[in-house]
């Protein structure tokens, strides 16, 4: 039989997927809100992997609660490839971020540039700044911070600080949190290696006792 510290291993790291799951598809649906900045830091097909990721370690959750009810091992090494798909997957997503994250601010130069002239405006006014990297980069004339060039050059205060640096905090955020999905992949993984090596250990036990003819002495 599994021991109760095996079997609370087991169950700790398969609650904290589940948790993982419902954590990235909540963020991800609610972060499509309308909010000037998280729309700004996040595209459409961000999200979308938010989704994704969190659809399939829920999947990946409800897998494993059918193949641990079941006897043998097959189910639980399927489960294994599973969650190593699983660590692929969010290896892949946290070494976007970090790599997008070391070109920042030209990254979001780009995004910023993408954006209309009223998005621009609302971002200016919002963060009382003028242009990106400079009063005439990629500056939308309007609203009350920057409402012509000579105001924007006065102002003097340029958008590419207050933008990422809400940007640089949200993304490490994210960075952080996927990478604990990754500590909880892994260590359901070994959770499941255990389980794996301990119901090996009952088959056989089993075999050798219905050779004898006896109970089981285990």
């Amino acid at each position: 039989m599994l021991s109760k510290k095996l079997i609370g291993a087991w169950a700790f790291f398969d609650t904290c997927l589940m948790a993982a799951g419902v954590l990235s598809l909540t963020l991800s649906i609610v972060w499509r809100q309308p909010n000037l900045l998280f729309n700004l830091t996040f595209s459409g097909v961000n999200l979308t992997v938010g989704s994704v990721l969190g659809i399939t370690l829920l999947a990946t959750f409800v897998l494993s609660l059918l193949v641990i009810m079941q006897r043998g091992t097959l189910g639980l090494k399927i489960l294994n490839w599973v969650l190593l798909a699983n660590g692929i997957i969010i290896l892949v997503i946290g070494t976007y971020i970090w790599v997008f994250t070391l070109h920042e601010r030209n990254n979001y130069h780009a995004v910023f540039g993408q954006q209309s002239n009223e998005t621009k405006i609302l971002i200016q006014d919002t963060l009382k700044c003028c242009g990106y990297f400079n009063a005439a980069d990629e500056v939308a004339f309007g609203g009350t911070t920057c409402p012509n060039q000579a105001a924007a050059t006065a102002l003097n205060s340029f958008c590419v600080t207050p933008i990422t640096k809400f940007t640089d905090l949200t993304l490490n955020n994210v960075f952080s949190t996927v990478d604990g999905f990754m500590a909880i992949v892994i260590g359901l993984f070994l959770a499941n290696m255990c389980v794996i090596k301990k119901r090996r250990e009952f088959e056989r036990f089993e075999k050798i006792d219905s050779k004898r003819g006896g109970h089981s002495f285990i």
